[in-house]
């Protein structure tokens, strides 16, 4: 209990955080996420064997050297220069000030040994020169000013969100990162104000005994699909391992592809760059997005990722792609409203995309793991989902399977919008709910044009199942920011919801779900009394109605949760700590549901028994 209670104060704090889960994942034997470690593991590289060529750089290197021994280490930028595909980059531990590099080949970058290389996009600022009025300001030639995408709507969130937070500049005061300011009257020792038009940035704080840094580069690595370096793409992704790279402005990493606008054949998209592959890896503080992601084969494995603004990974267009015991936290760092924030967005018609073993959290102002837009058949297993917008969103796509996660204190813990096909199995909801919701958008006129075609059509949204999952509600659920519920329904979030708008009552006559059935929830403290079921399609004046109890909803609708259950129970009579965050369930709880609750494909992807799936939620007795 002494080693559960330092790995809590450990996550919390970031230090020490690959030991820390390694010590939970030890301590939790039948869970279904592990435990970990997720995040970076330290630990020593060898240099690769069958490299063609093995090119040593260091943060002292020279760029006239030619890199092929320890002796005579290079720069980083004419390495990237001068591999081909199958070669190798060694990076001696160290600080590099350096981006805006460009690679088409297949190749391998990792450290020497056990150093720790760093690539910053930032340079330090020194010349700094005090006002009368006392606040400091200094010329700094590499901007990133930005507005807006066209999507974004000012006329409704724009007083929440202010037009300089979408400039992609960062400034750091001892490792600190600042928010922008609007003008000089807005400074305090928190912020920066950057005077575009003349080229000034304008701190409060007396810089003169600080290390301030500025950002200097909008990027670390750029695979390009086109010619550099007098070489043609190879079409093979690279190998990046154990490096850390922080302070760019826009985003670290980049890998190019075309991007479907419009149904397409998967044929026809992902296979500009094939199997990009990052392991180890610690990307942070990157003004917009961590990293863009296009082709298939990707994997991203053991990653840190944090401290973004819109997405810390973006997704897109590729097939049979993994992201496996990576650590996603802090998205939306900038509170932007109205950008559709999420810690990792799968976008535009990606195809078997696995999220597995992965923890997110920190994402108060963010959604967790977002498939949006033309999506098929994701697998979403196994991870821990916590302080999100939406935990697990899937929009407007189709068929995925959700089975052996856990989501807490999530404002939805899953979340499918115009989707059909979504399968949630086996999954241990801790005050936090799912909802299933679907509305007349499509692809007539709609402002993201061909998005909605690319997922099921309005009447297509069906075939949902919910089955096997518990959920252990101890106070009143967060009240999401928007649904479909009617305005005269009750005051309380229920924990599961099928919902549609009343004005398609008519047209939506479709169940939302093809099974419903052997779940078990578990209420007490504030989350009495509440909603269990907010259900869709109603006969009557409603389409959407509320039902406080299982026996109601029961009554209501005979054809579903003939094998649920429904406890009035704290939530240490059903797990071990909600507060501890253990949510084994305890052996007095002897609660089971049936075998079937799991089919066959969500048993193999979990490794569990058909013994196994008679117990509720995502840990096995």
């Amino acid at each position: 209990m002494k080693e559960y209670r330092n790995y809590l104060h450990r996550l919390r704090s970031w230090r020490g955080l690959v030991p820390a889960l390694a010590v939970f994942g030890a301590s939790l034997l039948t869970a279904a996420p592990s435990g970990g470690p997720y995040g970076p593991v330290a630990q020593r590289y060898e240099i690769p064997a069958n490299a063609a060529h093995v090119y040593y750089v260091a943060p002292d290197g020279k760029a006239e050297a030619s890199g092929l021994t320890l002796a005579e280490p290079t720069t980083i930028e004419t390495a990237i220069a001068r591999v081909v595909t199958g070669d190798a980059v060694v990076l001696r531990g160290g600080e590099y000030r350096t981006g805006s590099l460009k690679l088409n080949q297949g190749i391998t970058i990792q450290p020497y040994a056990d150093e720790q290389p760093v690539i910053k996009g930032t340079k330090v600022a020194t010349d700094w020169k005090k006002q009368r009025n006392g606040l400091w300001r200094t010329a700094w030639s590499t901007l990133f000013p930005a507005r807006p995408a066209d999507w974004w709507h000012r006329e409704s969130v724009g007083q929440t969100t202010p037009m300089h937070r979408f400039n992609n500049d960062m400034v750091f005061i001892d490792g600190q990162p600042l928010q922008s300011a609007g003008w000089e009257g807005e400074l305090n020792e928190g912020s920066f104000y950057i005077d575009y038009e003349n080229g000034q940035v304008y701190l409060a704080v007396d810089p003169t005994t600080r290390v301030v840094e500025i950002t200097a580069h909008d990027s670390a690595l750029v695979r390009v699909t086109g010619d550099v370096h007098g070489k043609k793409s190879d079409k093979k992704g690279y190998t990046l391992r154990g490096l850390t790279l922080t302070q760019f402005a826009y985003r670290a990493l980049e890998v190019e592809g075309l991007e479907p606008e419009g149904i397409a054949d998967p044929a026809t998209f992902g296979k500009d760059v094939v199997g990009t592959t990052i392991e180890d890896c610690t990307i942070t503080h990157c003004s917009r997005v961590g990293g863009y992601f296009r082709g298939d084969r990707f994997t991203l494995r053991r990653c840190r990722v944090s401290d973004t603004s819109t997405e810390g990974i973006y997704l897109m267009a590729g097939s049979d792609c993994l992201l496996e015991k990576n650590v996603i936290a802090r998205n939306n760092v900038e509170k932007i409203v109205g950008y559709y924030p999420s810690a990792v967005k799968i976008f535009n018609q990606t195809r078997r995309v696995v999220c597995r073993d992965n923890l997110v959290m920190d994402q108060p102002e963010s959604n967790g793991i977002w498939y949006d837009v033309g999506n098929v058949d994701g697998v979403f297993v196994d991870n821990w989902i916590e302080n999100c917008t939406d935990g697990f969103f899937y929009e407007i796509s189709k068929n995925a399977i959700v089975a052996g996660n856990v989501f807490v204190d999530c404002e939805k813990g899953v979340r499918s919008l115009n989707s059909s096909g979504v399968r949630v199995y086996h999954n241990t909801f801790v005050n936090t709910g799912a909802a299933f919701e679907r509305d007349g958008r499509s692809a007539e006129g709609d402002h993201f044009g061909w998005h909605p075609a690319t997922g099921p059509g309005v009447e297509a949204r069906v075939n949902h199942e919910f089955m096997g999952n518990l959920i252990v509600a101890d106070k009143a659920l967060r009240v999401p920011a928007w649904s479909y519920r009617i305005a005269d329904a009750s005051p309380y979030t229920p924990l599961v919801v099928f919902g549609q708008p009343q004005h398609l009552a008519d047209r939506l006559t479709m169940s939302h779900v093809a099974a419903f059935d052997g779940n078990v929830y578990v209420r007490s403290g504030t989350a009495l009394p509440g909603t269990v079921v907010t259900w869709s399609p109603s006969a009557g004046a409603k389409t959407n109605v509320e039902y406080a109890t299982l026996a109601d909803f029961r009554k209501a609708q005979p054809a579903f949760e003939a094998n649920s259950q429904e406890f009035a129970l704290p939530s240490s009579a059903v797990v071990r700590s909600v507060f501890l965050k253990n949510f084994e369930l305890v052996p007095s709880f002897t609660a089971t549901v049936p075998a079937s609750t799991l089919p066959a494909d969500a048993q193999k992807l979990l490794g569990w028994s058909a013994a196994d799936a008679t117990t509720p939620g995502a840990y096995r007795r």
